[in-house]
């Protein structure tokens, strides 16, 4: 964690060296670093951030995520408008006011927050970075307006920037490389940084929600600098600041996803897509002289679906929930207006987003480090339905599904259908043939329609849902091509015949995906069904055939079927149980959607789940369990029955004989005295931890119960033994005594690191399933060879999770003692 908090603050450092430079140079005189070189420079050191940040926010909710987030894409709108101002585009220094204009005075705002609470919260390091930085930004779009000012100043500003930045990575690196031995002042990670606080288990763990709110000031900013002045026009050099914060709302819905926040992942999903459009339009205008149109249907539309999901989002926090309400007003706003972004009321909602988004992330950013919360109405709804027995919140994320795959997100199908909705709207405008880019269509169908339902569909892939994912990014690429060649165009009566036939092998996989979603949900058929009529409607236009109103009815078909898919997946994912139904299979065949699994998936975080489970080991099951390191597959030494049942359904090769584990030492106390004392201090030493022993057999075996067992466990020479680092395991086996162990996964396989592959591998031939979700580590345990201890060297079988040189310095201090 020091290590990418170093990255992030040297990266900081560097990019505000760059501009402390750049701004150095006195007016009029050639730039020390060319404008094309600064902005290259800039993309590099906001690509960097952004890694340092996710990268940092993988094991910790912190405010560094939201500042590296947050520079990083300001820097990276930055760099873009200096490439564009280096290559000529940007005309004059007005134009270039203009375009930097937004974003540098967006800019301080969005790391205020982030500043203010750093203070509250005992975070000087990144307090301090962030003001500073946000003095850096104001003073130079000040410069900007008032060139008296002098540029010299902004240079202190940003130099100061970068020597705080320097100063306090300089501390981290020292700290992480002598071990916190070497401690510059200011720099010690354990009196400077306050504890991560617990969340409850009812409220929002998604620790990206604040830098998604920030990223929508963005274009929040561009057009209410226009509306207050600030800026003389909306044009093209301000189309980076808008898809630079497109581009970074993408990542933060799946980032979002991937912290098991659907609500809000789908609502960064839904903003995204106005900052695309918002870019559309500024950039419509470079090449042809009028202003692009916005049709009112979709708006219409994406008002209903904001406000779908802002009552969804008030069943969890009525705050955020108000918050999406205010995109409803831009939406309406934007299709009451025919000039869209371009007229003074959709810029007044926008100046709305802009406090309101601001006040949301230091919300978030607060009560994500402090101990008193700003309260957010969390409980309320949930105590209203406290006594309802038809209606229950989920509480946390679901890890424990049933589904295939190695699942770390949450589900993204009500992003998918919701854009399914926009993308099929979108078809009822027929645009104009003699300007088809003057109507704003693109962003809703290609954006929409094409890339998030991509990101719909890939989320789908890594929760092993294949016929959903499939399907899905089927129609993704459909969507694409036919937006960019119907709205774009580029169809012209030559390519008809390639369209065409294009079009035709859509219809075949698609015709693929109808007859496979019969053995998946009654809704799924509907869904892929009605896809087909939007298909064939393509087909008629492509071959100039398309009777009047046939692609309306096709369209407002296929997108009602998909609003009742996205509130359906809205239900599913709030609450507990499906509460508006899918539907089953319409054919249901032996072993194609007429089998249910008798392999039971409980939840590890609950304490009733491990005694079911220890329940199942003592009446001679075989259970799937998490672990320190991978997932494994366990049966109760004192069941014979159940240790040859693991041994058979693991097909275990003679080469990977299965392993002991017990929770303590403690266990072998009676037995101590038939090990060597070098041996019994050395697994004193080693344990718990990610590493086996492979020791002699003997009758120390008699002393754990093993009876029967012992035949399939070990070699007829050696035992592996182990006690894990993991409560939920150790906690297992007090309950049932020792366990034999193999991995969850027939013989050369890959280890499984997730409870889904567990059951994808094993589902029919287990007996329960113990879900925690991903496992801690991808790598197994490290099999050490402790047969020939007493003679003073140890071998390795396996080197894993726990690297050689650490066994050997465990062993030198346990013969030292």
């Amino acid at each position: 964690e020091s290590l990418h908090s170093c990255i992030g603050l040297l990266g900081i450092s560097a990019g505000s060296l760059l501009l402390a430079v750049h701004f150095y140079t006195s007016p009029g005189a050639a730039p020390l670093i060319p404008s094309t070189a600064l902005g290259i420079l800039l993309l590099i050191f906001s690509a960097l951030l952004a890694y340092a940040g996710i990268r940092r926010s993988l094991r910790n909710s912190s405010l560094l995520l939201s500042l590296c987030l947050t520079i990083s894409m300001f820097w990276c709108g930055y760099g873009v408008t200096f490439i564009l101002a280096g290559q000529g585009v940007l005309g004059d220094t007005e134009d270039l006011r203009d375009a930097v204009g937004p974003g540098l005075a967006t800019f301080p705002v969005a790391l205020l927050p982030v500043a203010v609470v750093g203070f509250l919260c005992r975070e000087p390091i990144l307090a301090l970075i962030a003001a500073a930085t946000s003095l850096a930004s104001a003073h130079d779009v000040a410069l900007r307006h008032r060139p008296a000012l002098g540029s010299s100043a902004v240079a202190c500003n940003y130099l100061l920037v970068s020597l705080l930045g320097g100063y306090f990575a300089l501390g981290r690196a020292l700290w992480f490389l002598s071990k916190g031995k070497i401690v510059l002042p200011g720099t010690d990670p354990a009196k400077s940084n306050a504890p991560e606080q617990p969340q409850s288990s009812g409220s929002s763990t998604n620790p990206f929600a604040a830098a998604g709110l920030i990223l929508n000031m963005v274009p929040a900013g561009v057009f209410s600098c226009r509306l207050l002045g600030i800026t003389n026009k909306l044009f093209l050099g301000q189309v980076p600041w808008l898809w630079a914060a497109g581009v970074y709302q993408l990542g933060i819905c799946i980032l979002s996803y991937r912290a098991m926040d659907v609500l809000m992942a789908t609502s960064f999903g839904f903003t995204s897509i106005l900052k695309f459009a918002g870019g559309y339009c500024l950039l419509y205008p470079a090449w042809q002289p009028q202003e692009p149109a916005f049709p009112t249907p979709f708006l219409v539309v994406f008002s209903i679906l904001f406000a779908v999901l802002a009552l969804f989002l008030a069943l969890r926090s009525p705050v955020d929930s108000l918050y999406l309400l205010v995109y409803v007003a831009s939406c309406i706003a934007l299709s009451c207006h025919p000039k869209g972004f371009f007229e003074a009321g959709p810029q007044g909602v926008a100046v709305v987003i802009f406090v309101a988004s601001a006040l949301m992330a230091l919300v978030h950013l607060y009560n994500g480090r402090a101990n008193a919360k700003i309260p957010t109405g969390q409980g309320a709804v949930k105590a209203l339905l406290a006594h309802s027995t038809s209606l229950k919140l989920r509480e946390g994320p679901e890890l424990h599904a049933p589904y295939l795959g190695y699942s770390k997100y949450g589900d993204a199908e009500a992003l998918a259908y919701g854009c399914s909705v926009l993308a099929s709207f979108a078809l009822t405008m027929p645009g104009d043939p003699q300007a088809p880019l003057a109507t704003v269509v693109i962003p809703w169908v290609v954006v929409a329609g094409g890339i998030l339902k991509l990101l719909g569909g890939s989320v789908a892939f890594a929760r092993g849902k294949t016929l959903e994912s499939s399907a899905f990014i089927l129609y993704s690429v459909l969507w694409i091509i036919w937006g960019f060649t119907r709205y774009g165009g580029f169809c012209g009566t030559s390519s008809s015949f390639h369209a065409v036939l294009g079009i035709v092998a859509f219809m075949l996989f698609n015709g693929f995906i109808v007859f496979c979603s019969l053995f998946l949900s009654i809704t799924w058929f509907f869904y892929s069904l009605t896809f087909t009529l939007i298909a064939v409607s393509f087909f008629l236009d492509a071959i100039h055939a398309l009777p009047a109103g046939y692609d309306l009815a096709a369209s407002l078909i296929f997108g009602l079927v998909s609003f009742y898919c996205f509130l359906a997946a809205l239900a599913s994912s709030t609450f507990e149980g499906p509460t508006l139904p899918m539907g089953g299979p319409v054919v249901q065949l032996g072993g194609v959607g007429g089998r249910v699994s008798r392999c039971l998936h409980l939840p590890a975080r609950k304490a009733s789940s491990v005694r079911r489970i220890a329940d199942i080991l003592r009446d001679g099951g075989t259970c799937g369990i998490p672990t320190d390191t991978v997932y494994v597959l366990v049966a109760a030494c004192s069941r014979p029955d159940g240790v040859e049942k693991a041994h058979r359904t693991k097909r275990q090769a003679q080469d990977r004989p299965m392993s002991l584990w017990i929770s303590s030492l403690k266990q072998l106390e009676p037995a101590r005295h038939l090990l060597t004392p070098l041996l019994w201090d050395f697994m004193e030493a080693a344990w718990p931890s990610p590493i086996s022993l492979v020791v002699p057999r003997g009758e120390w075996l008699d002393f754990l119960g093993m009876k029967d067992s012992a035949k399939y466990v070990g070699t007829p020479q050696s035992v592996a033994i182990r006690v894990p680092d993991c409560s939920v395991t150790t906690h297992l086996i007090d309950l049932v005594g020792p366990i034999a162990v193999t991995s969850a996964n027939p013989s050369g396989e890959a280890d499984t690191t997730h409870h889904n592959q567990v059951y994808a591998k094993l589902g029919d031939q287990v007996d329960a399933v113990l879900c925690d979700g991903p496992s801690p580590e991808n790598v197994a345990s490290t099999v050490v060879d402790c047969t020939k201890i007493d003679s003073g060297s140890i071998g390795f079988f396996r080197v894993g999770i726990v690297p050689k040189s650490q066994v050997l310095q465990i062993l030198e201090q346990v013969q030292k003692k």
